[in-house]
């Protein structure tokens, strides 16, 4: 079915209703037609609606996450939040593309030096070839003194947070990062 076939008859079309209705703001029913009397919310087939908090800052807004056949079909902002009231900033509004979007990866990727090309990688080796390097860093550039005074630092590394996480990653990463010697941790959404 076309969208003119949707629309039935020219004596139905929202514009000739309007038209002969003199009805200039179309705010009454002139501006409905067979179809968009059929059109429901995208969300209205959701099987379960989980309540959740956008990802992104510290401000901490809620949004309920409808789902059907365990999988997201969208995310919007929750009416009901005293923080929001229902409103997103572009970046929270974009958090369904962020969980289901077809370009997220789903595996480890990594290009060994003087490499060319990305080569899949299992997670934990991953992670070992992470600890191994942060460790061997800490090592050559430790200082235990500067001038006399104990120090207790490395400049071998530093640590620039995203506004993806939240406050109590944000707080487990100041921890960790201040117990390896780090003291250069900043983070982006303060910038």
């Amino acid at each position: 079915m076309g969208l003119l076939d949707s629309l039935g008859s020219p004596s139905e079309w929202p514009l000739l209703k309007q038209v002969r209705r003199a009805d200039l703001s179309a705010q009454g029913n002139v501006a409905y037609s067979r179809r968009t009397q059929t059109l429901t919310s995208r969300t209205a087939d959701a099987d379960e609606v989980v309540a959740s908090v956008c990802p992104y800052c510290a401000v901490g807004c809620a949004q309920l996450v409808y789902k059907k056949d365990d999988r997201i079909i969208d995310i919007e902002g929750d009416p009901d939040s005293p923080i929001s009231r229902g409103r997103l900033c572009p970046k929270g509004a974009a958090t369904f593309q962020l969980v289901t979007g077809a370009h997220r990866l789903h595996h480890v990727l990594h290009r060994p030096p003087h490499g060319t090309e990305w080569e899949v990688i299992p997670l934990e080796r991953a992670m070992d070839m992470v600890a191994e390097r942060v460790a061997k860093t800490r090592d050559d550039t430790w200082e235990s003194e500067t001038g006399g005074k104990a120090v207790r630092r490395t400049l071998g590394f530093a640590h620039l947070g995203g506004a993806t996480l939240d406050n109590e990653e944000n707080y487990l990463i100041k921890k960790l990062f201040t117990a390896l010697g780090a003291i250069q941790i900043e983070n982006q959404a303060r910038i």
